[in-house]
Formats: structure tokens, C-alpha cells, sequence
């Protein structure tokens, strides 16, 4: 008699979604799916807007990471003008794409992925979240919330808000940053520098303990796609797109972000509101590739900064190689890449044409059609548009970074379901297990949304006759 596990919601992650674990007559896992159920219609409802409206409509996409939708449009705006924007407005651009990263992956590691990490993947559920590790490690999460801090005040300083900022607009910025400001950041470097540096002795710390979660969360070969510089370097912003295999072949360089038309497709599930983006060369589902944190270090020749790069090496060594195959070094990526934030973020700030008053150009609608794109903290985020000659959408696409790992996502979880999980026991230690392998890529579902006071995990296994065998609720 064959049996399915549904997990329903996943918990601690940004958005809505279910696992469904399917078990075969002996119990063991035959399939497993990771079903978002939500949806939101932007690519529809945008359509009729004019374009420079764009950053704006698209930021409300999601309250944590509204900035990587605001870059990504602004580019394409960028394009359909045919605009090189001033060199200032680029600078300030980068300045809180960085700044973005060090929020999001803060977060991410501290208050999402943290309760997992330091209070243990079977520890009691009442306790196993951010006040229960607040409880246990009151200096991590405070060190954490302050990190976090750090990239929200940086982006409020300078859209003028932490959420939906109305600032990078097509053709350039509204506004730069004050030799004062920029001087306060520079100050509270050293604190941001030494909470990352202490992340990452504490997570180097978990590698052994943890050598079992290292080796089944998502350890698996796929592809990997990011930017990369054109002589390779870490990049998140305006650079060209590379696509590496599992042996650190690279398959395709120095792509400009248009060519994802030819280079990737997506493809639909009846089960799952998101699309399931592949390699167009390798066809579907063999094309799988991975995106975000994880994927960018490892097409990368180089980070770009010292304390990074020396960072990158010892990731590559601990994980016994390049490219890295183990989701479970995500959240070691995640803590490298805040890393290079905050060094790039302290040369930045020292740049006097921060304060520029020269920030944007202006143009009318000169081109039809144009991709914008830009690394998100979780991958890397395409925004296709179509205008008309008054400059009205009439065709969105948008990629989102968790969608292109969606396959990848399904694949861990069939992987950690299958070492994990058996027919005749139902334990909420190790269900939590399949939710903490999702969480290490950090998705997004569009918007984070969760409730208090009320069951937030439910899990019913069910015969082949749809009558409930057992039931489990957090």
C-alpha cells in the first residue's frame, strides 16, 4: 500500500509552500515534491503600465528583497532608453545591491537557518526558532540582528526607506550619499566585519559534527549560473553570465543577460505554481542548474577582496573541492558573500562621487525590447520587457533566483526524505530535517508572511484507500 507524507506549510522560509513525500508499499521513499501553492500574477497584471513604472510595481513583489526587483527593472529601463547611465548612479546601484546581500543573507543564516544550526535539527519545536535561540545564544542573535541592521539602515540611507524604496528609477538614481553618511557607515565596519567573521568560525565549528546533513542535504551534481567579470571575478551586479558543470567545465561565457532566451527555458508542473527553469542544451529535467550564493562561488576565478578570497579558499578545502556539489554549503556561501559585501561596501564608501549630483539620464523609449538583470541574494534575477512605441508594457517575464533552483529543491528533498524518513515513523525531528534542506537555498515565494499563535506545521499520512493513517501537528 503506497503512503504520502505531506508537509503543509514549510516553515521559516518567505512564502507558502508544502512537501508531499511519497512512500512505496516497504516504506521507503519512492517521490517527493515541493509544491508552492501561492500565486501572484505580476508578469499579467503589469501588463498596460508604462515602464518606467516598473521598479516601483515590481518591488512590491517581496518585502525582504524589493531592492533586487527595483535593480533588475531599472536595468531594463536602462535598456529600452539605450542610456549608459552617469558613472555615480552605478556606484550608488552596487552600493545597495551589497547592502541587500548583507540583510538578506543575515536573515537568512541568523533567524531562518540559526535555530537548525546551533539548538540542532531534532531539538524541541516550541524552542527551535529565533526565540528559542535567542534564549540559548543571546550574543549570536543579537550579533545577528545588528548585521542585519547594518544593510537595512544602508539601504534606507540611501532610498530614503528599508522596504520598497522609490529610488533606482530608469536611466540612473534619485539621490547619492553625504560625506557625512557615508562616514557613519564606514564606523560601523569593524562591528559588521567581526559578527561575519564570527559566523563563519562557528558554522567552520558544525562542519564535522554535522558531517551527515553535509553530506545528504543536497549533495548531488547539477549545473551551476551566475555573473562572473569578464576575467572571472565574484560579481552581483552588471556583469555576464557563466554556466559551470558539476566538474567545473565551463559550458557557456560571457553571456550578456539577454541570451537567456536561447540559453534557458521553463517548464510547468501540474503540482507547483513555479516554474521549473533548465538548460536549454541539456533539455528538461537534465538541465537542472543551481543559482544564488552557492552557484556565484563557484564559477568564480576569484571574490575580488582579501579577507574573501582567503575565505574562498578555505570553503574549497573543507568541502574537499571545486565546484562545491553540497547544498548544506550554502550557508557557508551565504557567510562568504557577506563577507565580500562588506569589504566592497568599505571601498565604496570612501568614493567621493557617491555624492554626485549628476545620477540620471534622460531619454525617451529607443528601444522595444530589453532584459535586466542582477544577482539577487538568492540568484540571479531576469526582468524581460516588450514596450510599445509610448513606452506601455506589453510583455513581462520575470525569473526569480528561486525558481531556477526549483528542480534542484525537489532533488534534495527526495534526498534527505530518503535517508531520513521510513513508512512506520512519523517523528517531527526528522521531518524538519526535509524543511531545513529548503531552507538552505533560502527561497523566496514571493512574500514573507508568518502567522503567531497558531499551528504552523502540520503533517497527515495518508493510505492509498485517501483515508488518514496518522497526523502530526507543531
Amino acid at each position: 500500500m503506497t503512503r504520502t507524507i505531506v508537509i503543509d506549510p514549510v516553515t521559516r522560509i518567505e512564502g507558502h509552500a508544502k512537501i508531499s513525500i511519497y512512500l512505496d508499499e516497504a516504506g521507503e521513499v519512492r517521490d517527493a515534491r515541493f509544491h508552492v501553492t501561492e500565486f501572484r500574477g505580476f508578469e499579467q497584471f503589469c501588463v498596460g503600465r508604462p515602464f518606467w513604472e516598473m521598479p516601483a510595481i515590481t518591488a512590491r513583489i517581496c518585502g525582504i528583497c524589493p531592492v533586487s526587483h527595483i535593480l533588475a527593472s531599472a536595468r531594463a529601463g536602462d535598456a529600452l532608453l539605450a542610456v549608459a547611465i552617469p558613472a555615480a548612479a552605478e556606484k550608488l546601484r552596487r552600493l545597495m545591491n551589497l547592502a541587500q546581500i548583507v540583510q538578506s543573507h543575515a536573515l537568512s543564516f541568523f533567524h531562518l537557518s540559526g535555530p537548525d544550526l546551533f539548538l540542532g535539527m531534532e531539538s524541541e519545536p516550541s524552542r527551535r526558532n529565533i526565540l528559542g535561540l535567542a534564549a540559548a545564544e543571546p550574543a549570536l542573535v543579537r550579533s545577528g540582528i545588528r548585521l542585519r541592521q547594518f544593510g537595512q539602515d544602508l539601504i534606507e540611507a540611501l532610498g530614503g526607506r528599508k522596504i520598497h524604496p522609490a529610488w533606482a528609477v530608469p536611466g540612473g538614481v534619485r539621490s547619492g550619499l553625504s560625506s557625512t553618511v557615508r562616514t557613519s557607515f564606514i564606523e560601523r565596519m569593524p562591528e559588521a566585519l567581526d559578527t561575519t567573521q564570527q559566523a563563519l568560525m562557528r558554522f567552520k565549528n558544525l562542519l564535522e559534527p554535522m558531517s551527515g546533513e553535509v553530506a545528504s542535504y543536497g549533495r548531488f551534481p547539477s549545473l551551476f549560473m551566475g555573473m562572473v567579470t569578464p576575467d572571472g571575478r565574484w560579481e552581483h551586479h552588471g556583469g555576464m553570465l557563466r554556466v559551470m558543470d558539476a566538474q567545473g567545465h565551463i559550458l557557456a561565457d560571457n553571456l550578456t543577460p539577454d541570451a537567456y532566451v536561447t540559453m534557458f527555458a521553463e517548464a510547468a508542473e501540474r503540482w507547483s505554481y513555479l516554474k521549473f527553469p533548465y538548460y536549454t542544451p541539456y533539455g528538461y529535467p537534465e538541465g537542472m542548474y543551481r543559482v544564488g550564493p552557492l552557484a556565484r562561488v563557484n564559477i568564480c576565478r576569484t571574490m575580488g577582496s582579501p579577507m574573501a578570497d582567503a575565505e574562498l579558499a578555505e570553503m574549497r578545502r573543507l568541502a574537499g573541492g571545486s565546484p562545491v556539489t553540497a547544498s548544506f554549503f550554502y550557508h557557508y556561501a551565504r557567510l562568504l558573500e557577506i563577507l565580500a559585501a562588506l569589504e566592497q561596501i568599505w571601498l565604496l564608501l570612501d568614493d567621493a562621487e557617491l555624492s554626485s549630483e549628476q545620477l540620471r539620464a534622460t531619454a525617451g523609449v529607443n528601444r522595444h525590447e530589453a532584459v535586466g538583470c542582477s544577482e539577487a541574494p538568492r540568484g540571479t534575477l531576469f526582468h524581460h520587457y516588450q514596450v510599445d512605441s509610448d513606452g506601455l508594457i506589453t510583455y513581462v517575464n520575470l525569473i526569480i533566483a528561486t525558481g531556477q533552483n526549483n528542480l534542484a529543491m525537489n532533488r534534495t528533498v527526495a534526498q534527505i526524505a530518503a535517508r531520513y524518513l521510513r513508512g512506520d515513523r512519523l517523528d517531527e525531528g526528522l521531518l524538519n530535517r526535509v524543511e531545513a534542506g529548503i531552507r538552505a537555498y533560502d527561497p523566496c515565494l514571493s512574500c514573507s508572511t508568518h502567522a503567531v499563535g497558531q499551528p504552523a506545521f502540520e503533517l497527515t499520512l495518508v493510505g492509498a484507500d485517501g483515508t488518514v493513517r496518522d497526523r502530526l501537528v507543531r
